[in-house]
């Protein structure tokens, strides 16, 4: 039994102080108010944050897509750059780097969108999970839980076949894609850190005939489906083109929404599509510093949320690792579009990024400080120049509207300390990253 006291706690009823958490193993045993005792987390501690869209190998785009013009098209060429070079051994090492990165942020579990799954040529590893494996080990090194959200991606467009670096993501077909993902789903079968979900690429490499066998695969298993939807006008055109319906309306047809469900971006939709992704209770996961980074556009958050699709918060390409920025993006960026301010609560950004992201990755009992619940705790700090000035009455407020990832101090995942004093337990994870990418270019 480890006893950590918080100065200040986000409880399920509001901010309290001077609260005592007891974690017995990977959970919460008691949470109760008390003297200082035990070890002691300064600031105020929430919930671990839930990065319920990542892309790890993307973190080594950033920076080096940032000279000159283009859009979200120019810069996938250059994503794909990276996509080809990369090996089990190379991406263990650079998903290990990021993933403490994020640890850093207050990340306690990474939902990973995974479709760089072969090599060179799209030819399959001794073990075809191989990629897999190097990812989920990565999460358990950094101390994440980690959803391996394993991706169906079949063409490389509306209509056309894969090519390039896209060949090492294609399984044949979705039969294929099956087949690959229930090996991979038995390996860790009664493993409680790992979920092993299933992904939609998009409408543009998954064609409708064959999406009906991923949405069996995760009524099967019980798991996650997340598909990336809507987040280019381009993509909805060829898929209106070529279908006569857009893409939610295509998922919806072959039974991929569902409260197990998630829409990523879902950023062009129409009034159907809202209402669609809303009636079937479908997750919403925005990811505004990518969006705004690839000038993908303003997702509709606050409509679909009131018609009744949680909404979950992803650092996606990792333009920047920082869920506090993601969550405050939704709001400010509605301010933008609408020129009102208020859209949104600070307590309901926050939740977003925990008790909402922890259920959309398969972790419903994640998120929240209560008994029973995953030991997650993230302290952060209401004394840096970000934060200073912040009350009990105002602390959600200043930590969702000002607080940026250095104001992390400690970090309890699953019962591990792997943050201390804004430090990882790994060591120097800017060094890290340094090595990781240095290797692959």
């Amino acid at each position: 039994m480890t006893v950590y006291w918080c100065e200040r706690a986000l409880l399920p009823d509001g901010v309290a102080d001077g609260v005592v958490v007891h974690v017995e193993g990977r959970r919460i045993a008691a949470v109760e108010r008390g003297e200082r005792q035990g070890v002691v987390l300064e600031g105020l501690t929430v919930p671990g944050l839930a990065n319920a869209h990542s892309h790890a190998f993307h973190r080594a785009l950033r920076g080096a897509t940032q000279a000159g013009k283009g859009d979200f098209w120019t810069w996938r060429d250059q994503m794909y750059d990276v996509a080809g070079v990369l090996d089990p051994d190379t991406y263990l090492d650079l998903a290990r780097a990021v993933y403490a990165e994020m640890a850093m942020a207050g990340v306690t579990c990474v939902g990973e969108f995974h479709y760089l799954h072969h090599g060179p040529g799209g030819v399959p590893y001794d073990d075809p999970n191989q990629m897999g494996h190097a990812l989920i080990q990565a999460a358990r090194e950094a101390g994440l839980r980690i959803a391996l959200l394993d991706t169906c991606y079949l063409t490389g467009g509306v209509g056309t076949a894969l090519t390039g670096a896209q060949v090492r993501f294609g399984d044949g077909s979705a039969v294929g894609w099956a087949a690959r993902a229930e090996e991979l789903a038995a390996a860790y079968d009664g493993h409680e850190d790992v979920e092993i979900g299933a992904a939609i690429h998009s409408v543009r490499a998954v064609p409708p005939e064959q999406m009906g066998v991923v949405a069996e695969f995760s009524h099967r298993h019980a798991a996650p489906l997340h598909a990336h939807v809507s987040e280019q006008r381009a993509e909805n055109a060829a898929c209106v083109e070529r279908y006569a319906a857009t893409p939610v309306q295509l998922l919806h047809e072959h039974g991929a929404l569902g409260p197990r469900s998630t829409a990523v971006h879902a950023t062009h939709l129409t009034d159907v599509d809202i209402e669609l992704l809303g009636q079937s209770r479908t997750h919403v996961c925005m990811c505004p510093t990518t969006e705004r980074d690839l000038a993908d556009g303003i997702g509709p958050a606050r409509p679909l949320f009131e018609r009744g699709s949680p909404i979950t918060l992803g650092s996606d390409s990792h333009a920047v690792i920082d869920l506090f920025e993601e969550a405050r993006a939704v709001e400010l960026n509605e301010r933008l579009a609408s020129q009102k301010r208020g859209h949104w609560r600070a307590h309901e950004l926050l939740n977003a990024a925990t008790g909402a992201g922890h259920a959309s990755l398969g972790f419903p009992d994640a998120g929240m400080l209560v008994p029973g619940a995953w030991a997650d705790l993230v302290s952060v700090r209401l004394d840096s120049v970000r934060t200073a000035g912040a009350t009990r009455e105002t602390a959600v407020e200043s930590v969702v509207f000002a607080a940026t990832a250095a104001d992390v101090h400690s970090v309890i995942s699953g019962g591990r300390r792997i943050v201390e004093s804004g430090r990882h337990e790994l060591g120097e994870a800017g060094q890290m990253l340094n090595e990781a990418m240095g290797a692959i270019r």
